[in-house]
């Protein structure tokens, strides 16, 4: 059974106006698909990229096609998102994030199973019987 693990945060929209927009976000990852994470905007845009992308651009830039990802300081991250419509800037605080990241590494941990005990060792074959001879 799936399980979806689903963290809310804020992010700043920033654009070429003098104060960045705080707009609502949706953080979702689904343990069926538990390298894939997707980011829900306003207006019901998804956009879903690989796990690992978010986890790295904590540390440093990071590209993959239409996406870059950079932290900003020690407390925010930077995403940016290509589209044919245009590129549209986001900043997060990064605790909601690591917080997010936390959660989906746990369940993804608890619905692995455990490793199968190795095999037992064989039984040692039984000592030969003993003869008694009576003279």
């Amino acid at each position: 059974m799936s399980l979806v693990i689903q963290e809310h945060a804020r992010a700043r929209l920033i654009t070429d106006g003098p104060d960045p927009r705080l707009v609502p976000v949706e953080l979702t990852c689904d343990t069926d698909a538990p390298q894939t994470v997707h980011v829900r905007l306003p207006g019901g845009v998804d956009w879903a990229f690989g796990r690992d992308l978010l986890e790295g651009g904590l540390r440093a830039p990071v590209t993959r096609d239409d996406i870059r990802v950079w932290p900003c300081g020690r407390a925010q991250l930077v995403l940016e998102l290509h589209s044919p419509d245009g590129v549209a800037v986001f900043q997060f605080d990064v605790a909601p994030l690591i917080r997010f990241l936390h959660r989906t590494h746990e369940a993804i941990e608890r619905r692995t199973p455990a490793p199968a005990p190795p095999p037992a060792a064989p039984a040692p074959a039984p000592a030969p019987a003993a003869s008694v001879t009576r003279a």
